[in-house]
């Protein structure tokens, strides 16, 4: 999302989150030209309609134009009425990374059973107009998708190039986006665990994580080991596990007259 002075939209270099912000990492020689020809195997490996430089082709069959209508919809009401992602917009916004619904959200076809993504390397959310069944899901995707988006903005984030950061950031979607609220486990059939939502999200993260990384299971689960105490309690810019619509709309209302208090100060 472009950041003051349109630094962010125009920065090349992936970026990924580690729940703090960093300093940026000294890098070999040719590291960069390697690390966005990384990028761009993962996005078109995961996003079958984005071409190496990160565009969406153009198709108009009618069944994607079907799909892509019924994508584009079911956007605009979540943008405009689900209490997760209007806190998410406010907060981008107040840190500089005012969201664009034409400009940062693309609704395309993706390969597998990916529900959607964040291209950092064009600070854009793809949503998988073949994957996402219903008005739920769309909810639940765009604001996984924003919480990466969120760590973007706020932090030096190495997506493709550090496992621990892209672990991270899964982490915190999972845990903050509602996709291992009681009622979505509820219904995969996964309940009466001790501590079950940390278990959902630990296993959430890793599933994430190797959908969009050529790496095995054992890597995923060590990085997810390592970050996920920091990263599972960092709940900004909720303030709290939003467990459910509930608890976003009090989160939001709390971020509003924090921002409120700040500002008079």
């Amino acid at each position: 999302m472009a950041s003051t002075g349109q630094e962010r939209e125009e920065e090349a270099a992936a970026k990924s989150v580690g729940g703090m912000a960093e300093a940026p990492d000294e890098r070999e020689p040719g590291s960069v030209a390697g690390e966005q020809l990384q990028q761009q195997h993962v996005g078109c490996q995961v996003f079958s309609e984005r071409l190496a430089q990160g565009k969406p082709q153009q198709a108009f069959l009618s069944s994607f134009f079907t799909n892509n209508q019924k994508c584009q919809l079911m956007l605009l009401k979540t943008l405009a009425t689900n209490p997760y992602v209007k806190l998410l917009l406010d907060a981008m916004k107040h840190s500089g990374c005012a969201v664009n619904k034409d400009r940062h959200f693309s609704c395309e076809d993706c390969n597998g059973n990916v529900s959607g993504g964040f291209d950092a390397s064009v600070s854009q959310i793809v949503l998988c107009q073949n994957n996402i069944r219903n008005q739920a899901h769309m909810n639940r995707v765009v604001t996984h998708e924003l919480i990466h988006a969120f760590d973007h903005c706020r932090a030096h984030v190495n997506w493709f190039t550090n496992v621990r950061h892209l672990a991270c950031s899964e982490v915190r979607a999972a845990n903050l986006s509602g996709d291992c609220s009681l009622l979505n486990e509820i219904f995969r059939l996964h309940f009466g665990l001790k501590q079950h939502h940390q278990t959902c999200v630990r296993d959430r993260a890793i599933r994430s994580i190797l959908a969009v990384r050529n790496i095995s299971k054992e890597v995923a689960q060590k990085a997810v080991d390592e970050v996920f105490e920091s990263c599972f309690n960092d709940h900004e810019p909720f303030g709290r596990i939003p467990h459910n619509k509930t608890y976003a709309k009090y989160a939001h209302r709390d971020f509003q007259n924090r921002d409120r208090y700040y500002s008079n100060i």
